[in-house]
Order: structure tokens, then sequence, then C-alpha cells
């Protein structure tokens, strides 16, 4: 069944049930992916989906109902099952629908053409292959990943608002195993594009890191220079964007709250949200509210500039929206969510960026950040592992060290930043990068 016949079934149902106000979101997707362990292909899968939410407003508070079987009969159930979930929402936030923006940015995301299974398998056993061949040290447990998706998103309303996106992901993963005289270590690398290009270049680089981690040794405790590669203070900036979020601002769930024109961070830190960022897979023109996107500058020179808003908080608020709402499925809820979460990089090359370091620490992995840290304090205590700096130069691989701290406290002391910005991992609709930073004086519990 076509979108357009979805919605005239919809429009129909929610006409005779009186639902003047409503809204229609609508996915569709297609997937394929493969995997290899050893030199065999391990797993196969392809998969197609279908869903369409109905959300509608009765008495000021939005009803939602979603399906992935799309019938005539299943759509006007549809319409009464989310009248009926209108009628138990307690909810202090108004429901706003959007009637559309003035203009809408120009986006075009790529959209591909599936892949066979013969080429996906072609290229997963040849990434496998030449993962082992980077060194005789790599061994079982070696894995590598091949997959493709496209997806795309209708958004309708009664206001007459039409709104459409699509885009399609190349994906690769590898992982490599090394064993050398007994001792083992591991290390995975991911690409996504618009293509496969890039994904040859990992076994190289995932073998490497690998290798660099043998024979590491331990920390002792103290108080320590540190940079943080710029994956790993993404991954730091990953965990702790909800304190940007309008709605935990508002429930009192951050330690940010009241601070808009404050100064926050230190001056070299500037952060931007944006949804047309290069890193971002799924670039959008548009919410899931269906308000414009625009790129808005969170943190200026460590000055807090704005939070992160959809309608009903930022009404609530006394603020515009900066069109963050977000629906991960037709079946999710609309939430804040950031679009490329970036921190801006500086002028220093990586190399003088460790001679002004001196002697410290490089941290190239965070370990358990999900157990490790507290969103809501900032306040985190992570396993890490990376390599020590010596007279300015990376020495010796280390790990089983702590760092603890506070990641508010964290943004005042970043000291330094480097000019190559890295992307933890590049996302689909939300994504987050950052420089190598250096921060002096952490404390680092070691043996």
């Amino acid at each position: 069944m076509e979108f357009s016949e979805m919605k005239e079934i919809l429009a129909d149902e929610a006409k005779k049930a009186g639902i003047t106000e409503y809204d229609v979101y609508h996915m569709t997707s297609s997937s394929v992916s493969t995997e290899t362990l050893r030199n065999e292909i391990s797993s196969f899968s392809s998969e197609t989906g279908i869903g369409i939410c109905f959300r509608c407003v009765i008495g000021g508070r939005f009803g939602s109902a979603s399906c992935e079987r799309i019938t005539e009969e299943e759509l006007r159930a549809l319409v009464n099952r989310a009248a009926e979930n209108a009628k138990y929402i307690e909810s202090d936030a108004e429901a706003i629908l959007y009637p559309g923006s003035k203009s809408y940015h120009e986006v075009k995301n790529p959209v591909l053409a599936e892949p066979s299974a013969a080429e996906l398998k072609e290229l997963a056993l040849k990434m496998q292959k030449n993962t082992y061949d980077q060194d005789p040290a790599v061994s079982d447990g070696t894995q590598s990943y091949v997959g493709s998706e496209t997806v795309s998103v209708d958004l309708f309303n009664s206001y007459g608002l039409s709104l459409h996106r699509e885009y399609s992901i190349r994906s690769a993963v590898a992982v490599a195993v090394v064993n050398r005289d007994g001792e083992s270590a591991n290390n995975f690398e991911s690409y996504y594009g618009a293509d496969y290009d890039g994904a040859m270049d990992l076994s190289g680089k995932v073998v490497k890191d690998a290798l660099a981690k043998l024979g590491a040794k331990s920390v002792a405790g103290g108080n320590y220079n540190v940079i943080l590669s710029g994956k790993q203070m993404s991954v730091l900036l990953r965990t702790f964007s909800s304190a940007f979020s309008a709605k935990s601002v508002r429930l009192g769930l951050s330690l940010l709250a009241g601070r808009e024109g404050e100064k926050i961070a230190s001056d070299v830190v500037t952060i931007v949200d944006d949804p047309f960022a290069d890193a971002l897979l799924g670039k959008t023109a548009f919410d899931a509210e269906g308000v414009a996107t625009e790129t808005k500058t969170v943190i200026e020179n460590g000055v807090l500039k704005t939070f992160l808003y959809d309608l009903s908080n930022a009404k609530l608020m006394g603020k515009q929206t900066t069109a963050n709402a977000s629906k991960g499925s037709v079946s999710s809820p609309v939430v804040i969510q950031p679009y490329y979460f970036g921190m801006q990089g500086g002028e220093m090359d990586f190399e003088p960026l460790l001679e002004t370091c001196g002697n410290g620490i490089y941290v190239t992995e965070l370990k358990g950040l999900h157990a490790g840290a507290n969103p809501v304090t900032g306040d985190f205590s992570i396993e890490s592992a990376g390599f020590m700096i010596e007279n300015g130069k990376l020495g010796a691989a280390v790990k089983n060290f702590t760092i603890a701290g506070n990641f508010f406290d964290l943004l005042k002391k970043i000291d330094t930043l480097s000019n190559r910005i890295k992307v933890g991992v590049p996302g689909v609709s939300t994504a987050f990068g950052a420089p190598d930073v250096l921060i002096k004086d952490v404390s680092v519990a070691g043996k």
C-alpha cells in the first residue's frame, strides 16, 4: 500500500472519530548484512521493515499508536487506539502540532541500490583475509562485518504539512585479535559512508592498534597531564549530552539548569549541533515534529548559548524550539536528541600537542562508561588505557588505570585542542565528534 493511500484512510477514520488535529509518521527500511569468523561467512541477514505512527490531540494531550502490519482494517483501528490512549496521558506538556516552517534547507542524502548478497560476502571475506595478512600475530576471534541499509521517512499532519527524507548507509567493521608470546589484545574499527571505499583501510589500522596494546604496563597513581583522544572525548560528549536537553533541565536532571549565558567551559571550547554535518549519513531538513532544522552553537568560547529544545519543552520554558525532536522508530516517543554534536578543533597539530603536554598520558580507550558515569551529576570514574607521554613523545602502552573526575569540571580545565577531529562512530541521525584535548592535573588511580 502506498503512503498516499494510507493517509487517505487515516484522514477518513479521523474525520469519523471527530479528530481534527493529528500527525502521521511513516518509516520504511531495508537492510542486508554479513559477518565472518575465521575465513568463513558466519552469518547473513536480509530484512525489510515498515511502520506507521498516528498521533492525535485530544483534550490538549497527545494520544499515540503505531503498527507494522499495514492493512485498511489495522489503519482504521490505529486511529481509535490513539484516541483511547490519549485518555490515559498525564503530562504537564501541552500537545503541539506544527503547521510548518517558512522554508527548509535542501538536503541530499545518498540513496543507493542495495548490494547483492554475493557482493557483500565477497567484500567481507576480502576484508577478513586482509586483516589476517597484516601480521602473523592475528589470531582466531578476528572478524569482519559488512552491511547496507536504506531508510525512508514521511511526516504528514492535519495542517497539510508533508515532508520526506531518505538515505542509504554502507557500513563495515573490522575486529582484530592478536596474540604474541601468550599475551592477547584486540581492537575494532568501523567505517560508515555512501560506498565501501574506506572498508579495506580498516584492516591495517585495527591490527596496528591491537599490536600496540601488547606489553602494556600499569601506571602509578597520581595527578597527570592527560590528552584524551578525539574519539574518547566524543564518547564523553555522547555520555553527558543529556545535560544539554531542555527536558533534563526542566526536570532537574541537569546541573546546567539556569546557566544559559554563563561561562561553563574553557575559552577554547566551542560546541555546535549541526544537522547537515558530513559526519551524519542521515542529514535532515526537519525534525520529528516537522520543524526546519538549523545549525546552532551550544557552547561558544566557553559560554553556554542554548539548550536543545522540542516544541513542548520550549513552550513550557518560554523558549523557541531548536528543532531537536527525534523518533528512533515509529513506536518510539518523541525525545530530544542532538544531530552532530561536535566540539570544534584548535590550530595545533597532534605532535606539538604532545610537546605541550610534556609528560603525561594519552588516553585512547575508556571502558564501561555506561556503569562508571552519572549523566546527572557529571561524575565519572572510568577504567582506561593508552600510552605514556614522555618528553613530548608517545611512549609505552599502559592499561588498568582509572580516570576520575567530573565532566563539567573537565570542560573548564581543557587547556589546548588539536586541529584533527575524530567522530566516535559516524551516526545516521546522531553523532558526536571532538579533537584531541589536553587537560592538566587529572586524577589517575593506578597501581
